[in-house]
């Protein structure tokens, strides 16, 4: 983009071969459109239905589970084949709708450019379409209007413009024709105006610069498509594991195979045994069954006001270990507030906050009484008569139309309990001198009880210079050279808290014939109202959390330092503050040096954000970004996890964003990562559960088939426990209660493997069920065995009752797993401490599983389908006993980790 704003009036005109007073010709304006295209922002072209459809398939574990599908329905397993092909449709169609509805933010930002405009064309005035615009064009804008693309300005009159959809500054922008003679970032560029924003007051004569994609809305725009969406960590992990039990599913299969096969046991028996146990090995509810975790995720987190847009950042949110918040409108509320008051010689403060109508004023702590505090109720009233924004409701919002800093003045009279229409009607406007950036005052003219008074508002050093007395205790005494001192001290006061101070003053009797330049003479001084766009409540105790929850909190905003220093101080944010342009100066190298010690970064532009959440990254960050405006969008996309604000927010920032909060408030995302924590911990306890079980089935098969013993179990008996002992419980533990003290440790890192710390549940456990299950197995077969054959002697081992051997077998792997279930409802501490059977489901679930098991050993029709036998009461009794051991290592190892971490329930 050039730097149409160093360049002087004349320069730019004739860069762009135009003349203020006609415009360009229509033949010129349709020559250009040609040349630079329509003035609108350009979207890539999106991927088909179909194609994003497909994609879902790409997927190394669904690769797996579509030939598990294959082969089950080859072995004629026509229930297992069904439910994993179901598995694979549901993900593909969850994954299809998140990616088709997750590009929006381009026509979001469409919205925001202005339909029409008003040009100069042939030497005429006309309105056309915006999307006609071309470099050039003579704009005209005035208050109320929203500026239809960049421009360099000609001419202003009390020009001011609300950029803060753009910039993030919550103050409007005093505009001028000046020259600026040194690189500066958007936010000071003051004699250029911007596409999408607003102007607040004033007029302008401006040249078009730029359109369409050039102009900083797409710039925006730009980014914003640029920045592609990466996969979570979790995603990567399980992209990792996928590939890797690919690899294992075929080694079993040849290995099983070859294995029974040189053991002399039939080839068919033994292809599908090693299918089987391939298919078992490769645990294919784990796709559906992290669905489900994350969908519940999701609804607890809507339940705290934390709109999860799409179902892997559920998880994602649980590692962030940097929020990093934009000011204006998340932290604070985008609305200017009076704050503080100095009158009567008190400083008074001010409750309430945004456009809330409700507040109080106190002193000392105490509360004022408005009836007796007549030079309060004056001020207050000269706030709202010498005014000209206005206030309306939209759906249950107060909202301001004209300039914030008097949509402010509005609020704090109304606080008083003061009706602008009241008043309006009451003291009816007669005259108006209006504000300038040259005389930093307004003065308007009012009928008073049949007199005339001025009323004044400004810069409050500019309004002193006009008042030869200041009213104090209901009398105007003389403005002496001390008591002009104490204003200014106050004035002062107030300016280093980072607060816009506003000055009052009035003249009572004007004569009838008072001249302007004389109206503003020999005034009396009123007092003071500064404010400031605040911080909402409960931010502060937010940020507490975060830091309980070793997560930083960094302050990135369009915002003036000395404002963002003041909020950043009131809230508990921490760090160094620098500007963007000491951010321009920095190497790459420095800024990743530096990064961790700031907290503050003031003055920076999209691109900015964007070069700070990257630095963050290359620290293995995991970045969560908030915003709600179109300067936040690109940064909000690039980020981890992109928290866009529900009801302040923009809809190009919402559609970016991988979050939405819909009451707009901060301590919401605490929330929200606590529920992250608690996803990502609930993934832990089935992915413990599901490979443990399938570790040690597994195991059982291949050191049988190498002993030389009969198969423990047959294909359909290994595809039952892989249907209904695994799965069930599997699917109830991802709805499982989140474990406690889940914001006071660190937040994982997101290197750290999923399987890191699970090594009783991956070697102790699956060591025990296998020595348990072959060793039951064998005592079956021994106990029924042939004895005039020698132990030794692999025919022994067949001639025992093997379907009752089977039978005990697969009951006792079954109860093992049912018993894990239980142990896995904490992966960090005893189970028993966080409530056993506090999970209803996951009780429902084991209970239907041994509903299942038993009915395929005792139905007779259930036994002749998978060769099963009754077992006696004491046998059964026997497997309970023995089951229970894998569950009792485990929760003794838990509790021996536990009590040396130190890891202890919340009360």
């Amino acid at each position: 983009m050039a730097d149409w704003y160093k360049r002087g009036v004349e320069s730019v005109l004739a860069e762009l071969k135009v003349q203020p007073a006609r415009g360009l010709s229509s033949e010129e304006a349709e020559h250009r459109l040609h040349q630079y295209g329509i003035n609108e922002l350009r979207k890539q072209k999106s991927a088909s239905a179909v194609k994003i459809f497909l994609e879902q398939f790409a997927s190394p574990l669904i690769g797996i589970l579509i030939v598990a599908t294959i082969l089950s329905a080859a072995l004629k397993e026509f229930v297992d084949a069904g439910v994993i092909l179901a598995i694979v449709i549901l993900n593909a169609l969850l994954g299809f709708a998140q990616e088709y509805n997750a590009e929006r933010a381009i026509e979001a930002l469409q919205k925001l450019t202005a339909p029409n405009a008003k040009v100069v064309r042939n030497g005429h005035i006309t309105e056309i379409k915006s999307r006609d615009l071309v470099p050039g064009d003579i704009i005209l804008v005035e208050t109320g209007d929203k500026i239809p693309a960049d421009a360099r300005i000609i001419e202003s009159t009390n020009l001011e413009t609300q950029e803060a959809v753009l910039t993030g500054e919550s103050l409007p922008n005093t505009k001028s024709t000046e020259t600026l003679n040194k690189d500066t970032v958007v936010a000071d560029q003051t004699n250029m105006l911007f596409a999408g924003t607003i102007v607040t007051r004033g007029r302008a004569k401006a040249v078009v610069t730029e359109t369409a994609m050039k102009t900083q809305f797409g710039d925006i725009a730009t980014l914003i498509q640029e920045e592609k969406k990466e996969s979570t960590p979790l995603q990567k992990q399980f992209a990792q594991i996928a590939r890797f039990m690919s690899i294992i599913a075929v080694i079993i299969i040849i290995v099983t195979f070859a294995l029974g096969a040189l053991r002399g046991q039939p080839l068919v028996t033994m292809f599908l045994v090693a299918v089987s146990l391939a298919v078992a090995a490769v645990p294919e509810g784990l796709p559906a069954v992290i669905t489900i975790a994350l969908a519940l995720g999701v609804q607890r987190m809507a339940k705290h006001n934390a709109l999860i847009r799409k179902l892997s950042s559920a998880e994602t949110l649980g590692s962030v270990t940097v929020i990093c918040s934009d000011k204006t409108g998340t932290l604070t509320h985008n609305e200017m507030t009076v704050r503080r008051i100095w009158v009567n010689d008190q400083t008074m403060d001010v409750t309430g906050s945004g456009y809330d109508r409700k507040g109080f004023f106190y002193a000392n702590s105490e509360r004022i009484e408005l009836k007796k505090n007549s030079e309060l109720q004056l001020m207050l009233k000269i706030g709202m008569l010498c005014n000209n924004a206005n206030t309306s409701q939209q759906n249950g919002r107060t909202t301001i139309i004209g300039d914030p800093t008097e949509g402010a003045l509005l609020i704090s009279g109304e606080k008083a309990e003061f009706d602008i229409d009241e008043l309006n009607a009451t003291y009816p406007r007669l005259g108006e001198i209006e504000f300038t950036s040259e005389r930093k005052r307004m003065t308007t003219i009012h009928k008073m009880n049949d007199k005339k008074v001025a009323l004044a508002k400004g810069a409050p050093d500019v309004l002193l210079k006009y008042c030869d007395r200041v009213m104090v205790n209901g009398r105007a005494e003389r403005m002496t050279k001390e008591k002009k001192q104490e204003i200014l001290k106050a004035n002062e006061i107030f300016a280093e808290q980072a607060m816009r101070v506003i000055g009052f003053a009035y003249k009572n009797n004007l004569p009838a014939t008072t001249k302007l330049a004389d109206v503003e003479k020999e005034m009396i001084f009123i007092g003071l109202q500064a404010m400031i766009d605040p911080a909402r409540d409960g931010v502060r105790e937010a940020i507490k959390k975060c830091k309980s929850a070793s997560i930083r909190v960094v302050m990135i905003t369009g915002d003036h330092k000395t404002t963002a220093c003041a909020i950043a101080k009131e809230i508990g944010i921490e760090g160094e503050a620098i500007t963007g342009e000491e951010l321009d100066a920095m190497s790459k190298d420095e800024l990743q040096r530096r990064i961790e010690a700031i907290g503050i970064f003031s003055r920076v532009d999209p691109k900015h954000k964007l070069k700070i959440i990257e630095a963050l990254k290359a620290k293995d960050h995991v970045v969560a970004m908030t915003g709600d405006g179109v300067n936040d969008a690109p940064a909000l996309k690039k980020a981890d996890i992109g928290i866009a604000m529900g009801i302040t927010g923009t809809d190009v920032s919402k559609e970016a964003s991988d979050m939405i909060l819909a009451d707009d408030n901060f301590s919401s995302i605490v929330e929200a990562v606590e529920q992250g924590r608690g996803v990502y911990d609930n993934i832990r306890k089935f992915f413990a559960f599901l490979f443990s079980g399938n570790i040690g089935e597994v195991g059982i098969i291949l050191l049988a088939i190498l002993m030389g013993l009969p198969l423990p179990l047959t294909a359909v008996l290994i595809l039952l426990i892989n249907l209904v002992t695994d799965g069930l419980p599997a699917i109830a533990l991802s709805a499982d209660p989140f474990e406690p003290n889940a914001m006071k440790t660190k937040p994982r890192n997101i290197h750290e493997p999923i399987h890191k710390g699970l090594n009783a549940f991956f070697i102790g456990y699956p060591i025990i069920m296998i020595a348990a299950v072959l060793g039951l197995f064998m005592f079956a077969l021994w106990r029924s065995g042939n004895p005039a054959l020698s132990f030794f002697d692999p025919e022994f081992w067949r001639s025992g009752n093997i379907i009752q051997a089977q039978t005990i077998a697969f009951l006792t792997m079954a109860m093992f797993e049912m018993f894990q279930a239980f142990a896995a409802r904490s992966t960090y501490l005893p189970s028993l401490r966080v409530g056993l059977f506090k999970n209803k489901l996951l009780v429902s679930a084991v209970l239907v599983s041994l509903i299942v098991c038993l009915s395929v050993i005792y139905v007779p029709f259930l036994q002749s389908i998978f060769k099963t036998t009754a077992l006696s009461i004491a046998e059964i009794m026997i497997i309970v006993g023995i089951s229970s051991i894998g569950f009792i290592y485990l929760e003794i190892h838990k509790w021996m980790t536990s009590k040396r971490a130190g890891w202890q329930l919340q009360k």
